[in-house]
């Protein structure tokens, strides 16, 4: 029983490792930059950058509650390819013309489904309309 547990640590190793990397790799860049990096301040260095024109008015300033349903549309769809990915790397994997296989695509038609009709409840309410 023992064995059987230090084979599965074992397993998450790689993990670890990648992780361990990972962290080490951005603290390493973020510490070399502070310490190489230039330290020079002042009005200028400190004012806000647009496009290399003097910044117009404040930044607090409202937008379109438009512009925000078109992120929040980009997100679902977003979101949807990253459930996508998983069910199309696992689905041909499955016995052919079995029932499990069936039950994998109309779960994934569904999904799909439900994602066109939500699309076109939006268009209909006219939400990707910018005039």
């Amino acid at each position: 029983m023992t064995l059987f547990a230090a084979t599965d640590l074992n397993s998450y190793l790689p993990v670890l490792l990648i992780i361990v990397m990972a962290v080490t790799f951005a603290v390493f860049n973020l510490v070399v930059t502070k310490v190489l990096g230039p330290h020079r301040s002042g009005r200028i260095k400190g004012s806000t950058y647009e496009s290399g024109m003097t910044p117009m008015g404040t930044a607090r300033k409202r937008f379109n509650v438009r512009f925000y349903l078109m992120a929040m549309i980009f997100l679902v769809f977003d979101v949807e390819i990253i459930f996508l990915y998983p069910w199309a790397t696992t689905f041909p994997n499955l016995a052919p013309e079995s029932h499990e296989g069936f039950v994998w695509l109309a779960r994934i038609l569904f999904f799909l489904l439900t994602t066109v009709v939500a699309y076109v409840y939006g268009y209909r309410k006219g939400v990707f309309k910018f005039d």
